[in-house]
């Protein structure tokens, strides 16, 4: 429980999943997590909940709580139902920028409590990294939108496609409009390698990749080259090198500029990918661009640790690459000036509040926190808990 970022009691809804009863176990799962049917397919349970199983210090074995909370939260929702109805209404307007985990989850939150949401999503669907940001064969089925769709049953939660903040929509316009302002819209912008080069056809962020399988109704259509370069050492790396593969790449490899235990990827994704005939190369960082016009190839420099640091060393290699996917980690698109950011994130205080009147945020834009989704469903719902009692005067 300790080591889930939202404290779900995990003794119980196993208990519960024992004595024959897995929609109270469902609901035991919900109650904390509301995404937590996401949750279970794509949460790295293995350095989580499963890492510190007594079964996993005492045996090497741990039960397999990801797939037990799986199973919990599917029946619940092919059973139709949500265990959750709303309280009286209070009287009070949210707005929630961003239809990701954490706007979700505090829209979720809000609206069972009594308050009426309106979440403003800057893409024509819901579902934010859950919908556009994930590997397709880690949520097959268009689980994300039915999962959205669930969620939204509970009532009193609108949501308004194609609105951005900063374009359809402005921070100060959204504080006169309502009694308080929830900020989940994620990472909007890709780091750049600032390499000459990068220009070229086939050189694209990998989250852009996997939106476009994500969202594409013929996988044929999708334009995937023979040998892919992907530069990376965290989960949108793997799945983007996985499912390269899995779409017909002869030659796929992921190169992370530190060695391999530095990779935020945990040890059972790079294990996947190995395991799929993807080539991992650590202590490696790219230096040049080949190609004239078109993408040819990748030179890359050794690296090593010095005293903490990381050095680029002379010696090289270049691996020939006709598609070349970055996956070095996103940040912040621009934010009004009045916000203050930490870290290049938006700046929160533990209860997620900014340093303006009203103003919450939580998830990958808000400093403090993992980028994983669990995470950014806890801080969505501890958000909306402390937006409530400020509205309803309990704080």
């Amino acid at each position: 429980m300790t080591a889930c970022p939202t404290s779900i009691d995990i003794p119980l809804f196993i208990r519960q999943i024992a004595t024959g009863t897995p929609e109270a176990a469902a609901k035991t799962i919900l109650d904390q997590n509301i995404l937590g049917g996401m949750c279970a397919r794509v949460c790295p349970t293995e350095t989580l909940c499963e890492e510190v199983c007594v079964r996993e210090v005492a045996e090497g074995k741990p039960v397999e709580i990801g797939r037990l909370q799986r199973y919990a939260t599917d029946t619940l929702m092919a059973a139709g139902k949500h265990p959750f109805t709303r309280a009286d209404a209070t009287g009070k307007k949210v707005a929630v920028v961003g239809a990701g985990p954490a706007g979700l989850a505090c829209a979720h939150r809000l609206a069972m409590l009594g308050h009426d949401v309106v979440v403003f999503e800057a893409r024509v669907k819901g579902g934010g990294l859950n919908e556009f940001g994930i590997a397709a064969y880690k949520t097959t089925n268009d689980f994300a939108q039915k999962e959205l769709d669930w969620l939204l049953s509970i009532g009193g939660i609108e949501i308004r496609y194609e609105q951005a903040l900063g374009q359809s929509v402005t921070l100060d316009g959204l504080q006169d409009d309502f009694d308080a302002v929830f900020l989940g819209m994620g990472l909007s912008a890709v780091n750049a390698l600032r390499l000459e080069g990068e220009d070229k056809d086939n050189v694209s962020p990998a989250v852009d990749f996997i939106a476009d399988l994500r969202q594409a109704d013929d996988l044929t259509t999708l334009p995937v080259g023979r040998r892919v370069v992907v530069i990376g050492g965290g989960m949108t790396a793997i799945d983007a090198g996985v499912q390269a593969k899995l779409l017909g790449a002869e030659d796929v490899t992921i190169v992370y500029r530190r060695g391999q235990e530095a990779m935020a990827a945990s040890k059972f994704e790079q294990d996947l990918a190995r395991q799929k005939g993807v080539r991992l190369i650590c202590n490696a960082t790219p230096v040049g661009i080949e190609g004239n016009g078109s993408l040819r190839a990748v030179t890359f420099a050794y690296t090593e640790t010095r005293d903490g640091k990381l050095v680029t060393l002379d010696e090289t290699f270049t691996l020939p690459a006709d598609q070349l996917f970055k996956a070095i980690g996103q940040k912040l698109g621009d934010m009004p000036d009045a916000l203050a950011l930490d870290g290049g994130k938006i700046a929160v205080d533990a209860a997620q509040k900014t340093n303006l009147a009203h103003v919450w945020a939580g998830g990958d834009c808000a400093s403090g926190g993992d980028d994983l989704t669990v995470t950014a469903v806890a801080e969505g719902r501890d958000a909306a808990m402390d937006i409530h009692a400020t509205l309803t005067g309990a704080s």
